[in-house]
């Protein structure tokens, strides 16, 4: 095993103590950027983070690194870190993969959903219609929701790029769910229930339907907003 020569410590556990350092400054970046509080365009910079977290520049860089391949940072060489931004025909792009892939996603993931676990989208599904009338607590289940219905699944690289794909859209939804009208809500939560019951059910095609209708209505309605991606 290797030293550092100016620490004594072996190498491996520097490279460990800087990843877990990384992973957790990853998180929070990550946790900022879905809740909102760091807006399309926003300068990341790695000094300012290092600060923040009294943390060198090596997990920084880790940091920013995993957050770029998630699709939430641009990282441009010589320049900085911005938070990723979409066009509006970008956006729209994007949600029509997800309206596409999404299905997918489930028919690999529903036959492995158990009686509890489509019990508790159910429960989540009633918690959302309850408490989800509040932007951020609906974003916050709403994206529950929709991932534990894709936890059965068991695949090389959909499940990745879904996640990705969420979160290059993350900040735009927050927008368009901040400007719901309460029969945009209603919508929103009996499809919610009616995936679950085609769950239930065993019908996966029925759920598919449900769900590509449930983004291709966003993805339709983020069109006729196009303020939302004005930065």
């Amino acid at each position: 095993m290797s030293v550092d020569q100016d620490t004594g410590i072996p190498s491996d556990a520097g490279r460990s103590r800087d990843g877990d350092a990384g992973a957790r400054i990853a998180d929070s970046i990550r946790e900022g950027i879905i809740g909102g509080d760091y807006p399309p365009g926003t300068r990341i910079r790695q000094e300012d983070l290092a600060s923040r977290f009294g943390a060198s520049r090596v997990p920084v860089r880790q940091a920013l690194q995993q957050l770029e391949y998630e699709g939430l940072v641009t990282v441009v060489a010589n320049a900085g870190a911005w938070v990723s931004s979409l066009t509006l025909a970008e956006c729209d792009e994007v949600y029509q993969m997800r309206e596409r892939l999404e299905p997918l996603l489930l028919r690999y993931s529903a036959p492995r959903l158990g009686a509890h676990e489509i019990e508790r989208l159910a429960d989540l599904a009633q918690l959302i219609s309850v408490e989800g009338a509040d932007t951020d607590t609906f974003l916050a289940l709403d994206r529950q929701f929709h991932l534990a219905s894709y936890a059965g699944a068991q695949t090389a690289q959909l499940g990745d790029l879904i996640q990705k794909l969420w979160n290059t859209t993350a900040p735009y939804r927050r927008a368009y769910v901040a400007s719901w009208e309460d029969d945009s809500r209603r919508i929103a939560h009996e499809e919610h229930h009616l995936i679950v019951a085609a769950l239930r059910d065993g019908d996966v095609e029925e759920a598919e339907r449900v769900l590509a209708g449930h983004i291709r209505r966003t993805r339709r309605q983020l069109v006729k907003n196009p303020q939302i991606f004005a930065n």
